[in-house]
């Protein structure tokens, strides 16, 4: 993909372009922003653009051997770190690169769940260990293969450990010659301070519905009404634009598990509730994460319908029926008790919390907030 190519940020692709065509090269850069945004094949576009030698109108060429071995994750001195699950077979994410470059050409927009979900490794935490910092030491430190940049792109750095961490702040502190770093982040937020100072950031933003509705039109070939509806409900993601196209039975799995929660919240019952978190518990951490997530969003757009914004609820089909029967259970008095005990609930899952005693918590106290008269 060239970087002409990303859909939407145009802010950004100008100043990108800008940076190679004055030789203006930080030796550490952070693209930063929501899931979806286009930052990681941002990244791999802006590496193409950086060694490409036969450059047109300030754009790579996309044609010559150095930018198929780009945008074909191979070039030699173009290295990747990304989250792994950590295991004897899996020290470092060299040992799934094969994996990374198939999921990645397969879908450049891909968000950390669908990476784990191609690896089949869903119920594993993502990780970059401190083993990688040690290897990124010993990778940058041999002499670049084509005589330009060493590049390293660390995907999802904030799921670094303290220790790896630490480490990468000693390389972005004095990096070897003719080395640069991208660092590409959906939550810069969780960053250690000294390596956020330490960066460059080029901030991404959710991408525009008329952007988002063009590419789906070009690439797709679907009606322009349909990319329009899916431009509406992906919240800027296109990840999630392209996810919509199809038949969301993953959504439909949430509706229907979300609804199993909220009749135990409203009538407890024991015995169904203990069923009820016994299955959920085997769903394994990164869909209870998202489970949380989605009903956050259900909450969010209940209190919107509920105040006559019903052009600001996302919703559509038959998450929008449930909603229109839902909605009256969440109001004022309770509505940020709730985002409150769902968003501590997604803290302490994400610390490897007993999902069995944390979400039968999260039951006895929704089931007091969602009766609160």
């Amino acid at each position: 993909m060239l970087l002409s190519e990303l859909v939407g940020q145009h802010e950004v692709k100008g100043r990108l372009h800008k940076m190679v065509n004055e030789n203006r090269i930080p030796h550490a850069l952070l693209f930063s922003g929501p899931e979806g945004c286009g930052n990681l094949p941002a990244a791999i576009a802006f590496a193409q653009l950086i060694y490409c030698n036969t450059r047109q109108n300030g754009e790579a060429c996309g044609l010559c051997p150095t930018c198929l071995k780009v945008s074909k994750l191979i070039h030699p001195d173009l290295h990747f770190v990304y989250p792994i699950a950590k295991s004897k077979d899996v020290p470092t994410s060299v040992a799934v690169i094969k994996e990374f470059r198939e999921a990645f050409l397969e879908n450049p927009y891909m968000s950390l769940h669908n990476w784990f979900d191609f690896l089949g490794a869903e119920n594993k935490q993502p990780l970059i260990p401190v083993e990688e910092s040690n290897s990124i030491i010993r990778t940058l430190s041999y002499t670049s293969f084509e005589g330009s940049y060493k590049i390293m792109i660390i995907w999802q750095p904030e799921k670094m450990n303290a220790a790896a961490a630490n480490t990468l702040l000693k390389v972005l502190e004095e990096p070897p010659d003719q080395t640069m770093f991208i660092l590409v982040s959906n939550n810069p937020d969780q960053l250690l301070p000294t390596i956020f100072s330490r960066v460059q950031q080029i901030p991404f933003f959710k991408i525009d519905e008329k952007d988002i509705i063009s590419a789906l039109v070009n690439t797709y070939k679907v009606n322009a009404e349909v990319a329009k509806q899916a431009a509406l409900l992906c919240d800027g993601s296109y990840n999630e634009a392209k996810h919509l196209l199809t038949q969301n039975d993953e959504q439909l799995s949430f509706l229907q598990h979300f609804q199993d929660f909220m009749r135990l919240a409203l009538r407890f019952d024991c015995d169904k509730a203990l069923q009820w978190v016994d299955a959920n518990a085997a769903t394994g951490r990164e869909k209870q994460k998202q489970f949380l997530q989605y009903s956050l969003e259900i909450f969010r757009d209940s209190l919107m319908y509920n105040f006559g914004s019903k052009d600001l609820v996302r919703l559509s089909g038959n998450e929008k029926q449930f909603l229109e029967k839902f909605a009256p259970f969440v109001s004022q008095k309770n509505y940020e008790k709730l985002a409150e005990e769902f968003n501590s609930s997604y803290y302490y899952i994400e610390r490897n919390a007993n999902p069995k005693i944390l979400f039968l918590d999260l039951l006895l106290k929704t089931n007091e907030l969602i009766n609160l008269k």
